[in-house]
């Protein structure tokens, strides 16, 4: 249960001086993750000038012929863990999904 608005009474739930709450500014800790507007641009901008490394292609080569299961372990095996794969496997299968819309 959440307490309401202090008073200056000297018992009870909401007892005390009443005070203004200080907002929380928030931690670089809790910030950690988010993807920005610039470090996303960027991030385009060298996926179109380099293209795919050789390993991704041969991912999407095997997603294409619908062998997803290879295509997990062999990224597993370049990434070292499961979760790294996941992510790769989720991006190359979006990318092929919209060249096939684009084409």
């Amino acid at each position: 249960m959440a307490r309401s608005k202090c008073t200056d009474l000297r018992v009870g739930l909401n007892k005390g001086h009443p005070t203004t709450p200080i907002p929380k500014t928030q931690r670089p800790s809790q910030r950690k993750g988010i993807l920005s507007a610039r470090t996303k641009f960027v991030r385009s901008v060298v996926r179109e000038v380099a293209g795919f490394s050789p390993y991704e292609r041969r991912v999407m080569e095997l997603l294409r012929n619908s062998k997803d299961k290879k295509a997990r372990k062999f990224t597993k095996k370049r990434l070292g863990t499961l979760l790294r794969a996941k992510r790769k496997l989720e991006e190359l299968s979006t990318i092929i999904q919209e060249s096939r819309r684009a084409h």
